[in-house]
């Protein structure tokens, strides 16, 4: 047991997502009984065991989704007769409560100006981890963004090929230029991120949807993506800019409205 515990405090400190399952209700034969934990990581690597076979291949399935989801859940299997579906034989039944071991969420920020040193320096404080890119390697110091976890730098599409996006990994392109959105987003369209916001007017906005059209990315892709970034504060400053980013992606990541309390 005290392998699957190091294992999670590894994972965190790794910033691996993972799902611990654990069996909370065991009647009648079963190959595991009560407080039985196995750790599953999103690629299908498990710590521990709940029991082997059938059993375990569907709660590996199940914590996966978990992971994705990032919502506990409690799955209830039989073990009687696996033409019916069962999965498995022994004769009883197992509840497995699944909740997800997941590390912060990952900001990931292109473009290490004003305003990505704002937003950088607000979402450390609400706890992300922070990841800055930008091919001015002068600007990626923690002397000028000290709120940054890691920084990557160079151009942006080789920049990105460094870099783990995965669904807890939230997307915030503050370039100084569209043609900096044109290289990145056939790349971050490939990508399960929840969010990718661009920053910039809807002209300039049009302008890189005219380019990437060009490159064949349809309008459906495009659909993910949230430009002009944010939400309407009639925001001015880079700090006010940042939080109506940030403000953008806490509606998105809980289920918001966006709308006034006082409207609700």
């Amino acid at each position: 047991m005290e392998s699957i515990y190091e294992a999670i405090v590894q994972a965190q400190r790794n910033g691996q997502p993972a799902a611990l399952a654990t069996v909370i209700r065991a009647r009648g034969s079963v190959p595991r009984h009560e407080s039985s934990k196995m750790l599953v990581f999103a690629d299908g690597r498990i710590t521990g065991t709940v029991g082997g076979g059938e059993l375990e291949n569907r709660t590996i399935e199940a914590a996966k989704a978990v992971i994705r989801q990032g919502t506990a859940q409690i799955i209830s299997h039989s073990l009687t007769d696996p033409s019916r579906g069962d999965a498995g034989v022994c004769g009883g039944e197992v509840e497995v409560f699944i909740e997800p071991i997941l590390p912060p969420p990952t900001l990931l920020i292109i473009g290490a100006g004003h305003v990505g040193k704002a937003l950088a320096h607000l979402a450390k404080w609400m706890g992300y981890r922070i990841v800055v890119t930008d091919d001015r390697a002068e600007l990626c110091t923690h002397d000028f963004i000290p709120d940054a976890d890691k920084f990557v730098i160079g151009p942006t599409t080789e920049a990105l090929g460094k870099i783990s996006i995965d669904h807890h990994t939230y997307i915030a392109s503050v370039t100084r230029g569209y043609l900096y959105e044109v290289d990145a987003l056939p790349i971050l369209l490939e990508t399960p991120a929840p969010y990718i916001g661009v920053i910039g007017s809807r002209r300039r906005w049009a302008m890189a949807v005219k380019d990437l059209h060009a490159k064949g990315i349809p309008d459906e892709a495009l659909a993910r993506v949230r430009a002009p970034i944010g939400l309407e504060l009639e925001a001015e400053t880079p700090e006010e800019i940042a939080v109506s980013i940030m403000a953008e992606i806490i509606m998105l990541r809980h289920g918001g409205t966006g709308k006034p309390m006082a409207d609700q």
